[in-house]
């Protein structure tokens, strides 16, 4: 992998930043043999906004918590940033997590006790950063997702569009080299969702951030430069959206008008 990325590097391509390679997880259930992933491969580029579609019971959300270190497959490799961590141990992959990963919940997360400025600043504070110093970096992430007069307002004081929005500056705060998004807009109305994608679309264009979204929905997907769809642990497809979703430029549009 190390090899790979340094000979792609020097021609100027692009560097795949995760490669899975024949990935399974198989749980038992009695005496049966459930395969919730089967022989699953794929690559991710930096830069990348890839959307995993499939749905509930395909497989999709286990494979996410694969690539999040946050499962062990049964057999098969997860290379991320020139890392193998499906041979990682736990201690390991928590300071990974910390170092390259930025999460996006479904359902917000956010610590009602905290102000948006504060939730966002939480993560800096595992890595012994000054407050004064995370309190910064945290107001301009609040700038960025235009929740910079939220500041102080507590999770119940905004809508869900806003909080999730909190927690897009949450995960972009440590400045991760991955972000992963879990039915980032599961809770959201359907023009709520759409700014919410027009954000993650600004996000990985202006940021050349890496995001691996799962969705359910084939609208929301269109966004994204990869989309590949999963049915009963297989990937069926894998479709290259690029050349569309770079020329798209209504997605920001949406955000910024």
């Amino acid at each position: 992998m190390q090899d790979i990325e340094a000979s792609e590097n020097s021609q100027g391509a692009a560097v795949a930043v995760i490669e899975v390679n024949d990935l399974y997880k198989i749980y038992k259930v009695g005496t049966t043999k459930v395969h919730a992933l089967n022989g699953v491969s794929f690559k991710v580029y930096e830069g990348e906004f890839c959307a995993i579609v499939g749905t509930s019971g395909s497989g999709k959300s286990t494979l996410l918590n694969m690539l999040a270190g946050l499962e062990k497959p049964s057999k098969g490799e997860i290379v991320i940033a020139g890392n193998h961590i499906e041979k990682m141990k736990e201690s390991d992959l928590v300071r990974f997590r910390q170092k390259n990963v930025g999460f996006i919940f479904q359902s917000f997360n956010l610590l009602g006790t905290m102000n948006a400025l504060e939730n966002v600043a939480l993560p800096l504070s595992f890595r012994g950063m000054p407050k004064e110093q995370r309190l910064r970096r945290a107001m301009k992430m609040l700038k960025l997702v235009g929740l910079k007069q939220h500041a102080k307002h507590k999770p119940n004081q905004m809508s869900g569009g806003q909080q999730q929005r909190v927690g897009m500056a949450r995960a972009l705060v440590v400045n991760p080299k991955i972000m992963f998004a879990d039915e980032p807009t599961g809770n959201l109305d359907s023009k709520t969702s759409r700014e919410m994608m027009a954000l993650m679309r600004y996000v990985v264009n202006e940021h050349k951030k890496t995001l691996v979204m799962v969705t359910h929905d084939d609208n929301l997907a269109a966004v994204a430069d990869k989309v590949i769809r999963i049915v009963d642990g297989k990937i069926i497809s894998i479709e290259d959206r690029k050349k569309n979703a770079l020329e798209d430029k209504e997605h920001e549009e949406i955000l910024y008008k």
